[in-house]
This record gives structure tokens, C-alpha cells and sequence, in this order.
């Protein structure tokens, strides 16, 4: 984690809505198919809502039908896993390698292109439109 972002977690709520300060910081999961970010599809670039680093682009997304924005692989060393033991199957969590903000969980899938997706809150991203296309 970037040592500029080891913030108290009073600068994190200024910082965040409530709802992306529940999620990146307190582990939170927003309800499914209530992220507008699942009907993007213009070309550009989902960023980490509390520090702006990049961590996939569009030609990444599809549409898994799981109700929250998934993406079938990240950006390089954007993001760090561990395993998330709150349910009785563990499971490999992701976060924000430069905030260490919580963004959602990976997971084996057949219907990706790559086999895995990047199942994430869209409470903890941003879209950042391609200026170019």
C-alpha cells in the first residue's frame, strides 16, 4: 500500500460517499444489480474510487450475469488477494494494491474469457471515459 493513503479513517469518510467508505474500508458488499456501473459499456477505464488507480478497462468487463460489475482479468499489479474465511468457504478477496480499498472477490468462472472473474463492487469504482473513442 502507497504510504499516501494510509489515512486516518475520519479522511477516508470525507473523502468517500457513506456507501464507497462501507465497501472500500469496512469490507462492505452493495446489494446486486443496484450499481449503475453494470450497464456501462463505453470504452475506458474502471479506477479505484478512493485513489484513482487503475484497475481494469473496459475491454476487460462482460457480463456475468452475477449482478455486480465483473471483469475477466486486472490490470498488472493493481490489485492484492487474500483469503476472505467470513463464510464457511473461503474465498479470495481483492483490494486497491495502492489504498488497500476492498473491492470485491475473484472467483473460478467457466463463462469469463479468461476462466476467473473479478467479481466487484461498483460502489468501490469509478468509470473513466476514453476521451478518444
Amino acid at each position: 500500500m502507497d504510504p499516501h493513503f494510509d489515512l486516518p479513517p475520519e479522511a477516508w469518510r470525507a473523502r468517500l460517499s457513506d456507501g464507497s467508505y462501507q465497501v472500500l474500508r469496512c469490507e462492505g458488499t452493495e446489494r446486486p444489480f443496484s450499481s449503475p456501473l453494470n450497464q456501462e459499456h463505453r470504452t475506458g477505464r474502471f479506477v479505484c474510487a478512493g485513489c484513482e488507480q487503475e484497475l481494469f478497462t473496459s475491454v476487460m468487463k462482460y457480463d456475468s450475469g452475477t449482478g455486480w460489475p465483473s471483469f475477466s482479468a486486472a490490470l498488472p499489479g493493481a490489485l492484492d488477494t487474500r483469503v476472505d474465511r467470513k463464510l464457511l468457504v473461503p474465498r479470495t478477496e481483492y483490494h486497491c494494491a495502492r489504498c488497500g480499498g476492498h473491492q470485491g472477490h475473484v472467483f473460478e468462472d467457466p463463462g469469463s474469457p479468461t476462466g476467473m472473474r473479478y467479481c466487484n463492487n461498483g460502489l468501490a469504482l469509478r468509470f473513466l471515459v476514453d476521451p478518444e473513442a
